[in-house]
């Protein structure tokens, strides 16, 4: 655990340790045994633990192989996942008969999940399957740990390793916390987000290490209050609200709050992105706060255009309202020459858009970085480098 942690934090932790003696279930004493299959005798000694006000299911040093798995609350108390060792996936897709998660936190109240062990995915064969660049209606791949409805919680010392797809998300969650957790895979494998949110709210992620190949940390619809601290990203596609728009009735994003982070070698750096044609929708009260990029291609986006691989319609612009947005203090170098582009909609312009204390310089020769604008007229203080909207767009 780092040196420091918040109020909050340590508040959750005495309250998930307030049993004074835990009971713990071992899953060695369920049968389970290194390099075997442990999915019965885990999904034993959880249902035995859950059943226990204040307990702990305790999987300890050694490599696990572990078919896909729900850990199903309400628990009649807290309840702590101790993982020491390494949990394998299954490498065939076909084993998980079309289901969308791995490990599944579900319906709990007071989970701690920790342990300084392992989730590794083993994604190699299905990234060679993904066809979601090309198809948008792509079959659906397993992600390494979900948490749906997970509340009162938090998450710390642990590694995701390789996942299919996703590697944590998060659906319907409140008041969850995420303290040192690490999130690898190639920077080549497709879809394997570090950590994507929605729906959820009172989410903090403090002290993360997230590097994968596609966003470190994606934000979608309906996420309110989440709070983004001293995360390490890269590689990846960098850090991202959105994409928002692409399906109707999304509900609204606000407070988000992104600060300390440092991002190295990535496609992108914070972003917001929306889709056109979209449905309506509002992403409002989004800060991004003293951050440094290093050799990160466009550090600064906001992207109402956005559309991968072709696979929309461009014929009328995003119906996704952008408000009170602010980027300040966000300085280091840009692998391209466009450091700042805000592009917003014409149906519905960016309106309480800030730019303060810019300084990105090209990591290439030649020239210097450059900022575009479209449809918003940012406020500017401080250094600008590059000077805002030096290319506007009509």
């Amino acid at each position: 655990m780092g040196k420091n942690l918040s109020i909050a934090t340590i508040s959750l932790l005495l309250v998930l340790a307030s049993t004074n003696a835990q009971q713990v279930f071992d899953v060695k004493s369920y049968g389970a045994q290194p390099n075997a299959d442990i999915t019965q005798a885990l999904t034993k000694a959880w249902k035995a633990a859950c059943a226990v006000a204040g307990s702990k299911v305790v999987i300890s040093a050694g490599a696990y192989k572990l078919g896909l798995v729900t850990l199903l609350g309400p628990c009649k108390g807290a309840i702590e996942f101790n993982l020491q060792g390494t949990l394998q996936a299954p490498s065939d897709v076909a084993s998980f008969n079309g289901k969308d998660g791995w490990v599944v936190f579900e319906s709990i109240n007071g989970l701690t999940v920790l342990g300084g062990g392992v989730f590794d995915g083993k994604g190699q064969q299905a990234w060679q399957k993904n066809k979601c660049n090309e198809d948008k209606n792509c079959n659906v791949l397993p992600i390494n740990i979900r948490f749906n409805y997970v509340t009162n919680s938090i998450v710390q010392d642990i590694t995701s390793k390789d996942s299919k797809f996703f590697h944590i998300n998060l659906f319907e969650c409140k008041k969850l916390q995420f303290q040192h957790v690490t999130i690898t895979a190639p920077a080549d494998s497709p879809n394997t987000d570090g950590i994507h949110m929605g729906s959820s709210s009172q989410i903090t992620i403090t002290n993360a290490t997230i590097g994968t190949g596609d966003d470190c940390i994606s934000i979608g619809d309906g996420n309110q209050d989440v709070t983004i601290n001293q995360v390490t990203c890269g590689p990846g596609h960098g850090l991202s609200i959105g994409s928002l728009g692409k399906y109707q009735n999304e509900q609204p994003v606000s407070g988000i709050r992104v600060t300390g982070a440092t991002l190295s070698n990535t496609d992108n750096g914070v972003r917001i992105k929306t889709w056109p044609s979209s449905p309506s929708g509002v992403a409002s009260d989004i800060h991004f706060e003293n951050i440094v990029m290093n050799n990160v291609a466009n550090p600064i986006v906001i992207d109402q255009n956005y559309c991968p691989n072709s696979q929309c319609s461009n014929q009328s612009p995003s119906k996704v309202k952008i408000s009170n947005v602010s980027f300040k203090k966000i300085r280091g170098t840009s692998s391209t020459k466009e450091a700042v582009n805000l592009i917003c909609s014409k149906s519905v312009p960016c309106q309480q858009v800030v730019l303060s204390e810019i300084d990105l310089a090209y990591k290439g020769g030649g020239g210097s970085t450059t900022s575009t604008c479209a449809n918003v007229q940012p406020a500017v203080s401080g250094k600008q480098n590059p000077p805002a909207c030096s290319n506007k767009v009509i």
